[in-house]
């Protein structure tokens, strides 16, 4: 069995909102790429979303609806974010050489 500091978070949860976990031996595999993809998808829409928040922000004339858009997209680029950070830091940690 593999230990728990062994696992890898997975950028998504379960249906009941828990946490998702993978073990295997095989860094490489369609598992740990798919993972390695979503994040780096994630990650992308999160700096994009920040440049967006910018000019909503900045511009005067932002409706209030578009404001709150705005929040929502953010609270959940937000709430995946650490478990992306969370990921790869264990990863580093594992002193597995990775690529991301």
């Amino acid at each position: 069995m593999t230990a728990p500091n062994e696992l890898r978070l997975l950028p998504w949860s379960g249906s009941d909102g828990k946490p998702c976990y993978l073990s295997t031996d095989d860094k490489a595999g369609f598992m740990s790429r798919l993972a390695d993809n979503i994040e780096a998808v994630q990650l992308g829409m999160a700096a994009e979303l920040l440049n967006h928040a910018s000019e909503t922000l900045g511009d005067e004339d932002s409706a209030p609806e578009d404001v709150r858009l705005l929040a929502d997209k953010l609270t959940g680029s937000l709430r995946e974010a650490p478990r992306v950070a969370i990921s790869r830091g264990n990863l580093l940690t594992a002193g597995e050489p990775h690529r991301f």
